[in-house]
C-alpha cells in the first residue's frame, strides 16, 4: 500500500533589497492570529530549485564543509539536494500584518519566490537545546542564530566541489 501526502504551500518568500517577507495566501491569513506576540518563527519551506530527480536521488554529498569529512550523508547536512527538498529556518519576526498576510523577517536563507509550507512559533521550552553536541569539525560555529550573522560562513562551505 502506497502512502500519499498532500502538501500545499501556505505562502511565498519575498526577498529583495528591501528585506525578507513571507506573503501568506488569503485563505491562510486567519492562521497568523497571535504570531505577532512571538519574536522568532520557524519556517518550513520547499527547496523548489532542487526538486528534480537527480537532486532527490542524492543521498551523499562530497565535502560540503571545508573542515568536514570527505563525504557526508544528506541527513547530516543542510543540503538542498535530498529525497524530499524540505528546509527549515529560524528567523526573527519584525512585523506581522494579518490583514495583508505579510510576515516581515530580519533575514531568511530562502530565495525569492520560494514556497512556504508552514510557520511555527519558536518557543525555547520546545525548540532550544542547551547542549546540542556535534562533530569536532564544526565546534567553532556560532552558538546561536544571533551570532551567525557576523560569522564568515563563506569560509565554511565548499559549494563548488559538491557532487
Amino acid at each position: 500500500m502506497e502512502n500519499s501526502l498532500l502538501v500545499r504551500p501556505i505562502g511565498t518568500v519575498r526577498a529583495s533589497g528591501d528585506g525578507f517577507r513571507i506573503e501568506v495566501s488569503p485563505s491562510f491569513r486567519p492562521a497568523l492570529m497571535g504570531l505577532d506576540a512571538f519574536g522568532w518563527v520557524q519556517i518550513l519551506w520547499w527547496f523548489s530549485g532542487c526538486d528534480d530527480p537527480a537532486s532527490r536521488a542524492t543521498l551523499q554529498i562530497s565535502r560540503p564543509y571545508i573542515r568536514g569529512p570527505e563525504r557526508l550523508g544528506v541527513f547530516s547536512t543542510r543540503s538542498p539536494q535530498r529525497p524530499n527538498p524540505l528546509a527549515v529556518s529560524c528567523a526573527q519576526v519584525l512585523c506581522v500584518d494579518s490583514a495583508c498576510g505579510a510576515v516581515d523577517l530580519a533575514y531568511l536563507d530562502a530565495a525569492d519566490g520560494t514556497p512556504v509550507l508552514d510557520l511555527k512559533p519558536y518557543t525555547p521550552s520546545l525548540d532550544r537545546v542547551e547542549r546540542p553536541g556535534g562533530p569536532d569539525w564544526c565546534a567553532h560555529w556560532p552558538g546561536s542564530v544571533e551570532a551567525s550573522g557576523a560569522f564568515d560562513w563563506s569560509s565554511e562551505f565548499a559549494f563548488e566541489s559538491q557532487s
